[in-house]
């Protein structure tokens, strides 16, 4: 069935079977990540729709599709003649699909929804944003599992053993470490939901995921023993014989459900009400008592150890040298015809290959030329490719997995003579991305009390850009990993404390629309850095290595301590990149990190 019409039809007959008003369909999976597997790619295979976040709410005559700016022009064009409509809010109102129901549900109605797919927050918030409306809820409810004849099976990747020797401590004291603090805490139980979490306690990873190298799982942790809920084929003989040694338990992934019911009513549970769904939290017997919480593991994998921050600096040089060979290439082939922006970004995924260590890229590479760069998480498509002319702003974002770290940098370079406002404004985005790295803090700091450093001169000069300023960064897991991120302050990570040993991105911007975009992104390293009287300081390492192009900048605007750092910076750049180019590279960097 490949009709999108005929897809929308048939759900609606089934609507009527069910006695079900209005249907919500996530783009989630049962774990809530940011990148799911085509088994749980719903929205795509209904509506056509292939961005990577979206909501669709279909009744017998409304079939509605929510999506983020980054995604409009996509959606209105891959929508088109489906029978579903994009709603696109004016940016001022910031209305999500939620308030849409509350302004035109029926009172009465009956709502299903797959409780699999939805967090028990998120299944919340809308329950209370209905109250009053004596609407009835149905979290069973699985339409499209018998429409889709050809659903992709789930992933059946293998796990593979993530050494000591790059993340730094036995799973055993990873273990033990977690359960002294459930011990502290008074917590019987702890649900993991978040793959990741998992992959870091049991120091595996796996390839069911794309752009994150993990393996599709959920895991109990008690006093005695570990569940890893898995399909066991997926685990090595090797691997599962060093589980049973640690009472790590191997049971059918669907079970899951059914073993927390089976749990004690008088014992206690943590669980994260985000990564959780409907239906786990509405197995957990009644009476039990439940603690809503990030997890242990979460807040422990963010702070890097030692040997995990020694790799990290190893890594990014590898990573520095083939982002310096692709720029470099770029240059001297700059021109020709056979250049394009889904071409660049084969290139240079293809030099990160050649890399020790290197499983993939961690998020779909953004190389975009002139307006495209203005599109915050554009994508070139075989439809959108734009050819690299001679002269614009390109703009690219890219990272990598390696089994030694993972990496996220934006370079943003100009392809023949910039503008004097591309310019202004290039020194403006790294004004605020230096002052953000030169950042010195007391101890306990919010990543929302830090923003403001990063937008200063934007906002001084009348600009802003609309995202966050930062994010966490996993360790060979996600590359968008909290709970710390620097931001605005109205999510909950921008409220979490930077700690030392937090990796977490720098990345001010600017866009400007129909004509270009301006993004610089380093990650930078939490350290240390005093103790006075007046309690513990904090500062940044910048740990990203490539050169930032000068011929965009404007000195006349930066201070003396910007131009230091810039200078600063570079001097790293060449020391620890050069030895590892050709003669012919080395010179080249040479003079593009030659001091201001």
């Amino acid at each position: 069935m490949n009709n999108i019409s005929s897809k929308l039809s048939l759900l609606r007959i089934l609507l009527k079977t069910y006695g079900v008003d209005v249907y919500i369909i996530p783009s989630t999976d049962p774990h809530m990540g940011e990148y799911i597997p085509e088994h749980w790619r719903l929205i795509t295979w209904l509506t056509g729709f292939t961005g990577s976040a979206a909501t669709v709410v279909i009744t017998d005559s409304f079939a509605v599709l929510w999506t983020d700016s980054r995604y409009f022009i996509q959606a209105e064009n891959q929508l088109c003649n489906s029978g579903f409509v994009l709603m696109k809010p004016a940016l001022s109102e910031k209305k999500d699909f939620i308030d849409w129901m509350v302004d035109n549900i029926i009172a009465g109605s009956k709502i299903g929804l797959d409780g699999r797919i939805f967090s028990i927050e998120k299944s919340r918030k809308i329950e209370k944003s209905l109250e009053g409306k004596n609407i009835s809820f149905d979290f069973n409810c699985d339409l499209i599992s018998g429409l889709w004849t050809d659903r992709p099976p789930m992933p059946q990747s293998l796990a593979f053993d993530h050494s000591t020797r790059f993340c730094g401590k036995e799973r055993s004291v990873k273990i033990a470490e977690v359960r002294e603090q459930m011990r502290i805490k008074g917590i019987d139980y702890q649900l993991l939901t978040s793959i990741d979490d998992i992959m870091w306690l049991l120091n595996i990873r796996g390839n069911d995921i794309k752009y994150s190298p993990m393996l599709i799982s959920f895991a109990v942790i008690g006093e005695k023993q570990i569940l890893l809920f898995v399909d066991e084929n997926k685990i090595p003989l090797k691997l599962a014989s060093e589980f049973d040694k640690l009472d790590i338990v191997l049971l059918p992934y669907d079970e899951i459900a059914w073993v927390l019911s089976t749990l004690s009513p008088d014992s206690t549970i943590l669980l994260n009400p985000i990564t959780t769904s409907a239906n786990l939290f509405n197995s957990i017997p009644h009476g039990m008592k439940i603690i809503e919480d990030l997890t242990i593991p979460t807040r422990l994998k963010a702070v890097k150890n030692r040997v995990e921050i020694d790799n990290i600096g190893k890594v990014m040089v590898r990573d520095g040298v083939a982002l310096t060979k692709f720029f470099f290439w770029l240059e001297q082939n700059s021109g020709s015809d056979q250049i394009s922006e889904l071409s660049l970004g084969e290139k240079l995924n293809n030099l990160r290959f050649e890399n020790e260590n290197y499983l993939g890229p961690s998020f779909s590479t953004i190389v975009a030329f002139k307006e495209h760069g203005a599109l915050p998480h554009y994508s070139a498509t075989i439809g959108s490719d734009h050819e690299i002319g001679t002269n614009g702003i390109l703009l690219v974002d890219s990272g990598g997995q390696y089994l030694d770290g993972t990496t996220d940098i934006t370079r943003t370079i100009a392809i023949g003579r910039p503008t004097d406002r591309q310019k202004h404004d290039f020194s403006l985005v790294l004004k605020g991305a230096i002052n953000l790295a030169l950042a010195k803090f007391p101890a306990g700091t919010k990543g929302y009390q830090i923003d403001l450093l990063a937008r200063k001169a934007l906002w001084e000069n009348g600009l802003n850009y609309g995202h966050g300023t930062g994010h966490g960064v996993g360790f060979c897991l996600n590359v968008h990993e909290g709970p710390q991120n620097i931001g605005s302050g109205s999510g909950t990570d921008s409220k979490t404390s930077i700690e030392a040993g937090m990796l977490i991105s720098d990345e001010p911007a600017i866009y400007r629309e129909g004509e270009y975009g301006i993004r610089i992104e380093n990650l930078i390293l939490c350290f240390e850095d005093e103790e006075t009287e007046f309690g513990k300081f904090l500062k940044f390492d910048t740990v990203s290595l490539c050169y930032i192009d000068k011929s965009l900048i404007d000195i006349s605007l930066l201070n003396q301590k910007e131009i230091d750092w810039i200078n600063s910076y570079h001097s790293e750049v060449f020391e620890k990149l050069g030895p590892h180019l050709t003669s012919e590279e080395k010179m080249w960097l040479k003079d593009k990190t030659i001091s201001l």
